[in-house]
């Protein structure tokens, strides 16, 4: 059969798809393909609340090329970026998109954080990532002016890449595939087995849940997402003002492998030039990008409310990390911080903060953690991505082949899977699962 030219559809009054996708970023793109590929007579459509896909966190991320190492080997984690780091390092081949195949150094600050490098060698081995355990004089040979105590850790593998143009390519392979992209098209509800959008209402087969910081409130109208909630964390970098060149490789410290967070590092640009963050500072709104924009009370007033009881009754210690990443804004901190992986750091070469992300990061209501793994609920009428934070935007592609397998195992279980639901009724998830590894890094 001859494929469907897909098409940018701004407005609709009511649109038939077998499945629809919520939500244009790395995740719902990479999806959308995926279905598509597996099931060409099917139409598949996307929907995204912006003007464009991925102007939030898949658009706003650092661009690095993850490889695989910091992760456990049970987790999802660990075999997406692996996977993932392959699969996207080809996808940018293949598009003629730059990348800079520069590695990454992890280094060690004193004596005390060697037995996490020894952690990072493992795990690494385990996952099946290739890492060089190297002494501090060969970390110089990589980057003369590193700073690490006696070794180091070097990655090949990890690259950088521009996530605008990634997303781009993606978007026009999708509708050259035959997918059709409802862009202004923000969700609003369900009702009577449909989706509603300000584009008009849509009527699916199959439903994938990919609406990132809003994907734990669309899942709630399906009858999921009962113990989670997204809290959003504030991501900036400050971009350095020497040359390009003037640092050779992504440098990393030790993290700590209790948090999802990695520390402040040096990320180069697919151009060579340099930056040092990001921040990880709690949001109080889901959108909270610049000043008021995009204020949303009701989100105001559930945020406050679950960061003022992780204060209190965590399982991490939530105190410490707001109080240790609000701390970053202040430029001086922050340059200080990055000066402990490098000689020769100076503030006035750190002037510009770059353009903020925002990280949809989920919470256990009942734990009081924070998930560090992918968590996916599904029945066999949609299914929900509630927490696809980083990597993800390395894990997309393999992410969504795991994805279409889940779906493609609820199409055999259920042979009219493409009848759209008949009532408004949230379903009960009968066929309900989770994946996720709250335990891994």
């Amino acid at each position: 059969m001859e494929q469907r030219q897909g098409a940018l559809e701004l407005v609709a009054e009511m649109t038939k798809s077998d499945f629809l996708v919520v939500g244009g970023g790395v995740v719902g793109l990479s999806i959308a393909r995926e279905l598509k590929r597996r099931y060409n007579d099917s139409s598949v459509t996307l929907v995204e609340k912006e003007s464009e896909c991925g102007l939030h966190a898949s658009g706003r991320n650092s661009g690095v090329i993850h490889a695989g190492f910091y992760y456990t080997a049970d987790s999802l984690k660990a075999k997406f970026t692996r996977d993932g780091n392959r699969m996207l390092l080809q996808f940018c081949e293949e598009k003629n998109i730059p990348v800079n195949k520069c590695g990454k150094l992890v280094v060690a600050k004193d004596e005390t954080e060697l037995p996490q490098l020894d952690e990072l060698l493992r795990r690494g081995a385990a996952n099946g990532v290739l890492l060089e355990s190297i002494s501090a004089s060969d970390a110089l040979k990589i980057e003369p002016r590193v700073k690490t105590f006696e070794r180091a850790i070097f990655s090949p593998a990890t690259s950088t890449a521009d996530p605008i143009q990634v997303l781009q390519a993606m978007k026009q392979d999708a509708l050259s595939e035959g997918i059709s992209i409802h862009q202004n098209a923000a969700y609003i509800g369900r009702e009577n087995g449909l989706v509603k959008t300000l584009a008009g209402n849509f009527e699916a087969g199959f439903v994938v849940n990919a609406a990132g910081l809003y994907a734990d409130r669309v899942a709630r109208d399906f009858g999921f997402s009962h113990d989670y909630r997204i809290l959003p964390f504030k991501g900036i970098y400050l971009y350095s003002e020497e040359p390009a060149g003037a640092i050779r490789t992504n440098i990393y410290p030790v993290p700590d492998l209790r948090n999802p967070f990695l520390g402040v590092h040096f990320t180069l640009l697919v151009d060579g030039r340099a930056k040092i963050g990001p921040t990880a500072i709690p949001a109080f709104w889901r959108e909270q990008y610049k000043g008021l924009t995009n204020f949303k009370f009701d989100e105001f007033a559930e945020i406050i409310f679950r960061d003022l009881g992780l204060l209190f009754f965590s399982g991490f210690d939530f105190k410490r990390l707001a109080v240790e990443e609000t701390l970053k804004y202040y430029r001086p901190r922050l340059v200080n911080l990055a000066s402990t992986l490098l000689e020769n750091v100076k503030l006035e070469n750190f002037r510009h903060w770059g353009k903020p992300g925002i990280r949809a990061q989920l919470l256990n209501i009942k734990t009081k953690k924070l998930e560090m793994d992918f968590v996916v609920q599904a029945d066999s009428k949609s299914l929900h991505v509630l927490n696809a934070v980083s990597p993800a935007w390395t894990c997309a592609l393999p992410f969504a082949k795991y994805i279409c397998d889940k779906i493609e195992a609820s199409r055999q279980a259920d042979p009219i899977l493409n009848h759209p639901r008949p009532d408004s009724a949230p379903p009960t998830p009968d066929k309900a699962y989770s994946s996720l590894s709250s335990h891994a890094r």
